[in-house]
């Protein structure tokens, strides 16, 4: 009869085999596997805002690029970039640095928007000629900035623990469908935001259907000023409260949702709809977008003395 000690032995060295061919395995799928994926054709891609607001106005032109290049956009040079009114006049965009940055106006006091006119784009770049338009809409005015003190439970990674959530006070316009983007200012410019952080409102909620038309904007979207970390007294903190239309509305919004758009239930990113469109329809599509937007601004200094209670 066998020992219970020589049948252990036996299914040990039985097992070994086993062992030997999981651990290669599991050390095969370390390896690195580099996949070929197809570079398609070059794209124009516009970023183009143009606002009612004095001094130079931008709009940037670049090729596409591939999904997994990280190096610098590649500028669109020699392209003949025009704005026009419906009013017929002309407003020429120029690309003097030769870095893709066509500008138009010399002065801090040359403007190009008014609240009510439609603006129509024209790019013409070697045979394509690429079109767009946007009507600058009417924007309220931001009535005040108003600061509460906020002690946050744990050690944030950026900013103070002990600090100041900064929120705007603006009431939207009577009448359904206005939409607004609105822009935190950090020591009075826009601050670089995360695409993810995106704030943009229809009416004075988050999208159609709420019933917010006329209503002074509702929490959240009066609290977007503050986003990844609290104020500090003396900090300079202001907004810009821009005019957008529905089209550009969703186009911010579909960008916001790219941007967070990850983990288990990731669905594959997919280019977001221009509104920049080919003369011809054949020809090579356009990405990015062109937008007109009235602007209304306010800032002010974190002072202590002048927080608001802990309740709104």
């Amino acid at each position: 009869m066998k020992k219970i000690s020589d049948i252990l032995f036996i299914k040990k060295i039985a097992v070994l085999p086993v062992l030997l061919a999981s651990l290669i395995f599991l050390s095969g799928c370390e390896d690195v596997i580099d996949l070929e994926t197809e570079t398609g054709p070059q794209q124009l891609v516009v970023d183009g805002w143009v606002t009612n607001q004095p001094g130079p106005q931008t709009i940037k032109l670049n090729w596409s690029a591939g999904y997994f290049n990280n190096g610098p956009a590649t500028p669109v040079l020699g392209a003949e970039v025009t704005v026009t009114d419906d009013k017929g006049k002309v407003f020429k965009f120029e690309d003097l640095a030769g870095n893709g940055q066509y500008i138009w106006g010399k002065t801090n006091t040359d403007t190009l928007g008014r609240i009510g006119r439609t603006y129509a784009l024209q790019i013409k770049n070697q045979s394509d000629i690429y079109t767009a338009s946007s009507e600058l809409k009417r924007v309220p005015t931001v009535d005040s900035i108003v600061y509460r003190k906020e002690k946050l439970p744990f050690e944030p990674d950026k900013g103070p623990k002990e600090g100041y959530v900064a929120q705007f006070y603006a009431r939207d316009f009577v009448g359904e469908g206005d939409t607004y983007w609105i822009k935190p200012l950090v020591n009075g410019k826009p601050a670089t935001e995360k695409a993810v952080n995106i704030s943009i409102a229809y009416d004075a909620a988050f999208g159609a259907g709420a019933p917010s038309d006329g209503l002074i904007f509702i929490l959240p979207i009066r609290e977007s000023l503050t986003v990844d970390s609290l104020y500090s007294a003396g900090a300079s903190v202001g907004v810009e409260l821009h005019s957008i239309s529905n089209e550009t509305f969703e186009f911010l919004k579909q960008i916001r949702e790219q941007a967070a758009n990850g983990g288990l239930f990731a669905v594959p990113n997919s280019n977001i709809k221009s509104n920049v469109k080919n003369s011809n329809p054949n020809g090579m599509k356009a990405l990015g977008f062109f937008s007109a937007s009235a602007v209304s601004r306010k800032q002010t200094i974190i002072d202590p003395e002048k927080a608001r209670p802990d309740e709104d």
